[in-house]
This record gives C-alpha cells, sequence and structure tokens, in this order.
C-alpha cells in the first residue's frame, strides 16, 4: 500500500483540497477532526490506518462529479469508476487516494439513494 509520504502529502491535505474541508489534526492522536462547512451528515475524521482487511467505502455527495474527479486527479488520485448513472437510484464514482484508499461520490440530485 502506497503510504502518504511517499506522495509528499498527508490525508489532511488531499481532503481538505479536495472537498474545500477544514481538518484539524492538531491535537496528541495526530487525527484529523473534519470540519465539513454544512449543516448535514457526519462530520468524521481523517487520520492514519493501523489495521488491514476489509474495508469500508465512504461515500461524499458533491454538485459535479466530474469536476470533483477531475480535482482528484490533480491531487494524486487515480479515477476507479467515472460517473456513472443508475436510473431512478444514485449517480456515482469511485476514486483512489493517494494512499490507495477507494472513496465513493454520489452527486446532488441524483435520485432517492441520496
Amino acid at each position: 500500500m502506497k503510504s502518504w509520504a511517499a506522495k509528499g502529502s498527508r490525508p489532511e491535505q488531499f481532503y481538505g483540497q479536495l472537498f474545500d474541508w477544514n481538518i484539524n489534526s492538531n491535537n496528541e492522536y495526530n487525527y484529523g477532526v473534519v470540519d465539513t462547512k454544512t449543516t448535514g451528515g457526519i462530520p468524521g475524521g481523517v487520520g492514519p490506518g493501523e489495521h488491514t482487511g476489509s474495508r469500508v467505502t465512504i461515500y461524499v455527495q458533491v454538485s459535479d462529479i466530474n469536476e470533483t474527479l477531475e480535482n482528484a486527479k490533480k491531487l494524486g488520485a487515480e479515477v476507479m469508476m467515472e460517473r456513472t448513472e443508475l436510473p431512478g437510484t444514485v449517480i456515482m464514482a469511485l476514486f483512489k487516494d493517494p494512499a490507495g484508499n477507494v472513496v465513493g461520490l454520489t452527486e446532488e440530485g441524483g435520485g432517492p439513494a441520496q
């Protein structure tokens, strides 16, 4: 698995720039507490991974998946699934961040799964 150091970046820098989040990791655990600047959803956190095995894919709702994928690529991500519309369900995409974590995107107005 790639490390953040190998890419010269940290997860809070990558996700902060990609989604315009404020991420504060100034604490004894070096754990990035996320402020998404919204009133809905779960703010969450970004931190170093210590475990291997099963994975969880998080999905972030954005206004324009194609624009977000382009920005992610500029920040060192790899697109795993281009913008895909499942009629009546969801509009989604997947990318792999610089450390190899897969993240999903959903697009606003993409159906009942939003």
